[in-house]
């Protein structure tokens, strides 16, 4: 084969790529598109219930984790969140919406899916799995003096009996953010497909 030959080849294999990699960008802008439509309207018509943020950020940051506390939920009368991304099944079903602050991170699972925190696997791997581990991890910083204990990651599950009304995040870097985006929609898609069974 010449040179030429080779090089087309080449060509037209970039070629094939590049266009695949439109389709697909394309095809993520819709669904993101329609994602924050859907995510805007429902803010803006009847608002997510949440706890007070002023409430959540008066949790104290020491180094022990801190424990799920019972809290009565408000309405979110707020403006536009900046960032907001919503979180959904493989079937596109909402599971929650994710708030993001300067500061923190507020989790808001889905109302009408009614996630408590005694069905698999929120204890078991997203409790004690992931979020205690980060902050165990953290913990050995501070004692390491590697880490100040305010930049320390904590948690806080803000609930309503059992119910899941939200969860606070404090002190996400963009790595552990990935990591928390993923841990959390997949364990609330598990824990709705075990409530729909």
């Amino acid at each position: 084969m010449s040179q030429d030959q080779e090089r087309m080849k080449a060509l037209l294999a970039l070629k094939q790529r590049l266009e695949k990699r439109i389709e697909e960008l394309d095809a993520e802008t819709k669904e993101l598109t329609g994602s924050l439509e859907a995510v805007n309207l429902i803010l803006l018509e009847k608002g997510f219930k949440r706890a007070s943020i002023k409430e959540a950020e008066q949790t104290p940051k020491d180094a022990t984790p801190p424990q799920p506390k019972e809290a009565k939920p408000s309405s979110y009368q707020g403006g536009e969140p900046e960032n907001v991304i919503p979180l959904k099944t493989v079937n596109d079903e909402s599971l929650a919406i994710i708030y993001i602050e300067k500061d923190a991170v507020h989790v808001l699972p889905d109302e009408s899916k009614h996630f408590s925190v005694n069905t698999p696997p929120f204890s078991n791997f997203l409790v004690e799995r992931v979020l205690s581990k980060m902050q165990e991890k953290d913990n050995e910083l501070v004692r390491m003096k590697q880490l100040t204990p305010d930049k320390m990651f904590a948690y806080n599950i803000i609930r309503e009996d059992d119910l899941i009304r939200e969860i606070v995040l404090k002190n996400v870097d963009d790595e552990r953010f990935k990591e928390l985006r993923s841990s959390i929609r997949w364990t609330l898609e598990k824990m709705y497909e075990k409530m729909k069974s």
